[in-house]
């Protein structure tokens, strides 16, 4: 990520905002303790001071050459950064958030508008950009569904070959479904099918002439009150630090919306900080807690600094926010809203692969809405789709107009898409999830 001035006027975090009112390259040690607090980061060091290089303790790692192909002429022109923009003659005081433009974003989701996201999938093989390729072009999308019709929350659906060897196993959403994409195993013929919650089981043998399966069983849909774990895994790199000011002023009122909401959710927040290495640090994960005052005590000192250079370390971030925190999983609804403006580093040796993280995020029932910023290029762009496309969520993007204010535009590869103030799409989202199960239970 380029290195950006402190001053921005309003952009991402605000989101959060909003929603609130293996061998490992660094070594990770979770404390056993299950209360909130830092697991990977024991409060030495603070947020802020100078980068540290190999001779302070080996951040800086070996990389490989693998350099990056630059997107040919035609595709998405790159957002000027936020500090860049023309947002309003009168200069907002500091940390005054409601003197800053209101946000506007757009969504897309790239599951219900399949057709176009195989197209969109084609000509970005055209522009030879460097990604983690994944073959989803084979989807099966299964439905649990209980004998009322009501979509069962948290069912646990495993798949296995024909010599009964599981293959992995993933728990369905709010919805009731989860995907599946045989051809990235393609070496299997045919697959098993178990579906099972509580003492309630079923299993079929997966159809692949048939795209979408549908699975009755005697379960109860969720809980009362739904199980709500909500992360943030936020870019905390210079270019941020308005964003994360932002964050924190906002972040009391913002929570009561959503303990105000009528579903009555019991939620937890939890959250992962990222940078790049060669900074103070690549990554910190807060537990979650349903306790706001102490979520919010520590957003407060949270600082943005660092990243020198466009990508950053989003696939160790997206590693420890999956891993590292105690997700409740069983009939949970479990969402991190990432928000980023780069796009990972591909060329770091001894990494994370968030190709592969994005499938442990499936298996625990995880949902990813990834918000672009201004400046995220198309490669930044393919990969933030996969995630959300591959966890059944929806890629988020701020949208401009003349001169780089709030508008209706965007110059990310979407058609179709609603545009909404920021507050109200983020909350409009944990809402929609919700729904799904405000059922009389």
């Amino acid at each position: 990520m380029r290195p950006q001035p402190n001053r921005k006027k309003g952009m991402l975090i605000l989101c959060l905002t909003i929603l609130i009112g293996s061998c490992s390259p660094l070594t990770i040690d979770p404390t056993e303790t299950k209360t909130a607090g830092w697991l990977d980061w024991d409060g030495e060091g603070g947020w802020s001071g100078a980068s540290r290089g190999a001779a302070e303790g080996g951040l800086v790692m070996d990389v490989e050459s693998e350099a990056l192909v630059e997107a040919p002429k035609g595709s998405m022109a790159i957002m000027a950064p936020a500090d860049e923009m023309d947002w309003s003659s009168e200069e907002p005081r500091d940390g005054d958030v409601s003197q800053r433009p209101n946000l506007r974003a757009g969504s897309v989701d790239d599951n219900a508008e399949w057709d176009d996201y195989l197209l969109y999938r084609l000509r970005f093989a055209e522009w030879n950009i460097h990604v983690r390729e994944i073959d989803v072009s084979e989807r099966h999308i299964i439905q649990v569904t209980n004998k009322q019709g009501q979509p069962v929350l948290g069912a646990k659906v495993t798949i296995s070959d024909d010599a009964g060897q599981e293959l992995g196993s993933m728990y369905t959403h709010a919805d009731g479904k989860v995907l599946f994409f045989p051809l990235v195993s393609p070496e299997v013929q045919r697959y098993q099918i178990l579906v099972e919650k509580g003492s309630a089981s079923t299993n079929f043998t997966l159809n692949q002439n048939e795209r979408d399966h549908t699975v009755v069983l005697d379960a109860q849909s969720a809980k009362n009150p739904v199980r709500l774990d909500i992360h943030f895994l936020i870019d905390s790199t210079g270019s941020m630090s308005d964003e994360i000011q932002q964050l924190k002023a906002n972040m009391i009122s913002i929570s009561e919306r959503i303990h105000t909401l009528p579903s009555n959710p019991d939620v937890r927040f939890g959250m992962t900080i990222y940078r790049d290495r060669g900074d103070l640090f690549v990554s910190r994960t807060f537990e979650f807690t349903p306790d706001i005052e102490k979520f919010t005590e520590e957003l407060r000192n949270i600082a943005a600094e660092g990243g020198g250079d466009y990508a950053e370390s989003l696939n160790e971030g997206l590693h420890n926010a999956i891993h590292l925190p105690e997700w409740r999983v069983e009939e949970t609804v479990s969402l991190i809203f990432l928000v980023a403006d780069a796009p990972p580093h591909l060329d770091y040796a001894n990494d994370y692969s968030y190709a592969e993280d994005v499938f442990e995020a499936v298996e625990r029932g995880i949902k990813i809405f990834p918000l672009a910023s201004s400046g995220l290029d198309d490669q930044g762009e393919y990969i933030l789709r996969q995630l959300a496309q591959i966890s059944s969520g929806k890629f988020l993007f701020l949208t401009y107009g003349a001169g780089g204010a709030p508008g209706d535009e965007t110059p990310h590869h979407v058609d179709d898409y609603s545009v909404l103030s920021l507050d109200e799409l983020v909350v409009r989202l944990v809402e929609e999830e919700l729904a799904q199960l405000s059922l009389e239970q």
